[in-house]
């Protein structure tokens, strides 16, 4: 029978590339994401390509929605053997001192809440079964505080930490949990940023089960960033007073 992975928070970049690494090497796919018309015309990508595919609709802040998508494609597809979560970025997204609790719960609801649901409907039968893969997404700001990121940065934080926490905690089960930082835009012919590149470094991931993260991009070259439009900030502040 063909394993199954379900990617949640499909889109036609990232999501994509790990959908085809995976489906090229026999995977069955199910993808979760809001739009059914966009899901659809992924799945019918992926089909042309042999693989074969299905479409989840689920809005990932909707923690039911979500639940009953992973159950629907579990029903559909039959056991998840690889979860990946990447959900687009959404929202307004907030300077440090900008940052209010509604801005900050409404990157938590996605990026840490959503992963929650998400592991915790597909945890159980991997342990059951001793074996499975659970492949989180983060951006650079999870690694590198950025202060034109801040919202976002506490969620992808969170998000790393707790991936680093579950793959200690489930590796002696059978488990393997990883985490992605993701340092760079994803561009189509963009070398390692590209989609399939990209995807191709989860499948490996997935083989190797030997490191818990992994980091496409040059974190130096963000820290730089930072560095620079926080310098251009402060010279700005001072011009204005």
């Amino acid at each position: 029978m063909a394993k199954t992975l379900v990617v949640v928070g499909a889109g036609p970049g990232l999501g994509m590339g790990v959908a085809r690494a995976f489906g090229l090497h026999g995977f069955q796919v199910g993808l979760i994401a809001r739009t059914s018309d966009k899901l659809d015309t992924l799945v019918g990508e992926l089909s042309e390509l042999g693989v074969a595919a299905a479409a989840f609709p689920a809005d990932i802040r909707d923690r039911d929605a979500l639940t009953k998508a992973l159950a629907a494609a579990r029903d559909g597809l039959g056991p998840i053997d690889v979860l990946e979560f990447s959900p687009s970025p959404t929202g307004s997204i907030t300077h440090a001192a900008q940052t209010t609790v509604a801005s900050a719960a409404a990157q938590f609801e996605l990026n840490v809440l959503g992963a929650v649901t998400a592991v915790g409907q597909v945890l159980p039968d991997m342990r059951a079964r001793g074996d499975g893969t659970v492949l989180l997404t983060t951006g650079v700001s999870s690694t590198i505080p950025a202060p034109f990121l801040a919202n976002v940065g506490m969620a992808m934080a969170g998000l790393r930490n707790w991936a680093h926490a579950l793959h200690a905690e489930l590796k002696p089960e059978g488990v393997y949990v990883g985490t992605v930082t993701i340092a760079s835009g994803v561009v189509p012919g963009g070398g390692e940023a590209d989609p399939d590149a990209i995807g191709a470094r989860y499948y490996r991931m997935y083989q190797q089960r030997d490191r818990v993260e992994q980091v496409i991009g040059d974190l130096d070259a963000f820290q730089a960033l930072v560095a620079q439009r926080t310098a251009s900030a402060a010279v700005a502040s001072q011009q204005c007073r």
